[in-house]
């Protein structure tokens, strides 16, 4: 497709859903063979069409197919792929400067972005806020600075978490394909405690909560000792591991175990954070105060940038030098995070957000009364998932069910990403720009997709 006619993004995008081709396209195709001699094999897509151009709730690619978004880039364009607010303050930011390195030559925006954060924060007391390149960066600070800050080298994360890619990042990560498996050894002084996951529990989710605190507690004072243990670090709502919703009352007892013995909590919002549950961070909805918090994803609507909140006698514990790097806080990524939050509380997108989650819920609950291989449905805002199970009972994954259903809703114009330990979890995160009408489509895009798929596998 000439560059000339290429489609242009934001508010004059059509909004509809458009299957012009087969899937990936002919251009697309073109595309691939060059990604094949061009890029490593370790980068995949999950829907390998070539994008040229995506806002509202819908993304165009280079053969002219528009897809529904279920995605939003796995939580990055939360306020949309091509945001206004955030368009025009990138754009101008680019125009003036693109970068001077905020460790040789401060600019403003840095410190506006730290004050948004400060102030939404839970975060209890003084704060302090640092700008970093990722999500992942962002989980590597919060460890650093709770090791700093405590004198301790032990980190407990849990069962079913993901944090990143790095080697330490891998390291607090559960699962091992594909994020682990021919990376190690890792790195040392990593506990893992299980998950309160209702779903999953061994005796049910009426005791889920309290014998997880307990699992928790016994890890800490028996497993490891907590006057090792620098910080236990937890997902509110946990991503990559299947929007597992902790049990009712897990976070705040996990928050209270901490207080008891001197531990930092470190909360992961790279996520479920900056407006995607309905509330700025998710760990709002138990009023939960961690002592550190990460950001990411969504925080900068598309451009890259991660933050690192925390109490100020925590993070002013490393010394100068030891926190920063070349690209973190870059001024134009620090310019559409302000456009984020502007957006976010112009538009109405905490409501909106709510109103998302409730119509997906309602949805797909009927469609988990319909059909069993639905075993569960779950989340908060537009942060939704539903997790795949055999059609003969016990709570047996069914992952291949998950791939086929997410194939067949790809080739019919809508885009969802799988997820979970077991990869049976199809997972929902539309933009909050997405319209009504869309969003209605998209279920139904869904609802038949399953229904196609359960009767196959039911015979």
């Amino acid at each position: 497709m000439p560059g000339a006619s290429r489609p242009v993004g934001g508010p004059g995008l059509p909004q509809a859903r458009r299957i012009v081709s087969e899937i990936p396209g002919p251009r697309s195709r073109e595309l691939l063979a060059r990604q094949r001699t061009s890029v490593p094999a370790g980068v995949g897509a999950v829907l390998p069409v070539f994008v040229a151009a995506a806002g509202g709730g819908v993304i165009v690619d280079v053969d002219g197919n528009s897809f529904i978004d279920f995605g939003s880039g796995i939580a990055v364009t939360t306020v949309g792929n091509s945001a206004p607010a955030v368009v025009e303050r990138a754009a101008e930011q680019l125009r003036r400067f693109t970068h001077t390195c905020f460790l040789v030559n401060p600019y403003e925006s840095y410190l506006d972005v730290c004050e948004r954060l400060n102030e939404l924060s839970p975060v209890p007391g003084e704060k302090r806020t640092i700008l970093v390149n990722s999500g992942a960066e962002a989980v590597e600070n919060a460890v650093k600075i709770a090791r700093a800050a405590t004198g301790r080298p032990g980190i407990v994360v849990f069962d079913h978490a993901f944090h990143g890619r790095t080697l330490l990042t891998m390291s607090l990560t559960a699962k091992n394909k594909p994020y682990k498996q021919g990376f190690g050894p890792f790195a040392p002084e990593v506990h893992r405690a299980p998950m309160a996951y209702p779903y999953r529990w061994p005796t049910g989710p009426a005791d889920c909560a309290e014998e997880a605190a307990d699992a928790l507690e016994d890890l800490l004072d028996r497993q490891v000792g907590a006057e090792n243990v620098a910080a236990v670090l937890v997902e509110p709502i946990q991503g990559e591991g299947g929007f597992v919703v902790p049990a009712p009352g897990f976070l705040p007892r996990v928050a209270e175990i901490c207080r008891a013995r001197g531990i930092l909590l470190i909360v992961d919002e790279i996520q479920a954070g900056i407006a995607r549950t309905g509330r700025m961070f998710a760990c709002e909805y138990e009023n939960v105060r961690p002592d550190l918090i990460t950001t990411a994803k969504g925080l900068a609507g598309g451009l890259p940038l991660g933050a690192v909140t925390g109490r100020a006698e925590l993070m002013d514990a490393v010394p100068a030098g030891g926190l920063g790097g070349t690209f973190s806080g870059n001024p134009v990524a620090c310019e559409a995070a302000l456009g984020v939050f502007d957006a976010i509380e112009t538009g109405g997108l905490l409501e909106r957000a709510l109103e998302l989650g409730d119509t997906m819920l309602a949805r797909l609950a009927e469609l988990a009364d319909a059909h069993p291989v639905v075993g569960d449905v779950r989340g908060r805002g537009a942060m939704v998932a539903v997790e795949l199970v055999e059609p003969f009972g016990d709570r047996v994954p069914a992952p291949d069910l998950a791939a086929r259903i997410a194939r067949r809703c790809h080739t019919d114009g809508l885009l969802v990403l799988t997820a979970g330990s077991y990869g049976n979890v199809l997972r929902f995160l539309p933009p909050l720009s997405i319209s009504d009408a869309l969003l209605d489509e998209g279920l139904t895009i869904l609802a038949e997709a399953v229904a196609k798929e359960a009767a196959s596998a039911a015979v």
